[in-house]
C-alpha cells in the first residue's frame, strides 16, 4: 500500500468560519507566514484557536463543523479488499480510480501488482500465470469471437484476488478522516494502520487525533 499526499487546503477559511456563532473574529491569533526563501505561504493555527477547534472537536461532530472545510487530497494505491472497506465512507470523501475494467488487459500481470505477504509467492505466482494466459486467450479472441472473448473476460475478474493494487485520487475533509480514524484504530487489517499513520503526517494533524 502507498499514499501519497498531493495537497492540503482550507485552514484559514476553516478556522475562519469556527469564528462565526460567537462572531469571535477578533480573538482568531492564527496568522499566515511568509518566508523569503520559500515562495509557499503557512497558514499557522494560534494557540487560542487551536484551543477552540479541541473545544468543539471534544463537543462532538455537530460543534466542528469547520473541520469539513479542511480537505486533504492523497493519491491511494491498495489492494481490493482495503477499498471494499474504504468504500464504506461516502460523507466528505470524493475518488477518482483507476479502471480495472478498461486497462486491465493492458499488458500481463507482473508480482508487484498485487499486495502479497512472505511466503506466499508461489500460489500468487501461480494465479499470476493463469491470469496472464487467459488475459492472452482474451487478447485471442477478441476480434474472432467475441462471445468468448466475453466469457474469458468475466472468469479474468472473477479470478482476480482481492490483494490486487488499484490507485485512486481521492480528496476527503478532515472531519471525514477524523470518523475514520476513530472507527478503524485496532482493526486487523494492516492497511488501516498504515492509512492511520499516513493521516498522522499531514498538517495540524491534531485536528484528526486530539
Amino acid at each position: 500500500m502507498e499514499i501519497v499526499t498531493l495537497m492540503t487546503a482550507g485552514f484559514e477559511p476553516a478556522i475562519e468560519a469556527m469564528r462565526n456563532p460567537m462572531n469571535s473574529w477578533d480573538k482568531s491569533d492564527s496568522f499566515v507566514i511568509r518566508a523569503m526563501v520559500d515562495p509557499e505561504e503557512h497558514y499557522e493555527v494560534g494557540v487560542k484557536d487551536k484551543e477552540l477547534s479541541k473545544k468543539l472537536q471534544t463537543a462532538g461532530p455537530e460543534h466542528c463543523k469547520h473541520l469539513r472545510m479542511v480537505m486533504v487530497w492523497a493519491d491511494i494505491t491498495a489492494p481490493r479488499q482495503w477499498w471494499m472497506e474504504f468504500d464504506t465512507y461516502r460523507h466528505g470523501v470524493e475518488k477518482v480510480s483507476c479502471s480495472t475494467m478498461h486497462k486491465l488487459m493492458a499488458r500481463p500481470l507482473r508480482m508487484d501488482d498485487f499486495e502479497h505477504e512472505p511466503g506466499c509467492e508461489p500460489m500468487l505466482d501461480s494465479i499470476i500465470r493463469e491470469l496472464n494466459r487467459k488475459m492472452y486467450e482474451y487478447q485471442n479472441a477478441i476480434d474472432v469471437d467475441t462471445d468468448r472473448a466475453k466469457e474469458v473476460w468475466r472468469e479474468i475478474i472473477l479470478l482476480l484476488p482481492q490483494s490486487y493494487l488499484q490507485k485512486r485520487t481521492v480528496m476527503m475533509s478532515y472531519a471525514a478522516l477524523r470518523n475514520i480514524v476513530r472507527q478503524r484504530k485496532g482493526h486487523k487489517l494492516k492497511e488501516w494502520a498504515m492509512f492511520i499513520d499516513w493521516a498522522k503526517s499531514l498538517p495540524e494533524s491534531w485536528m484528526i487525533f486530539d
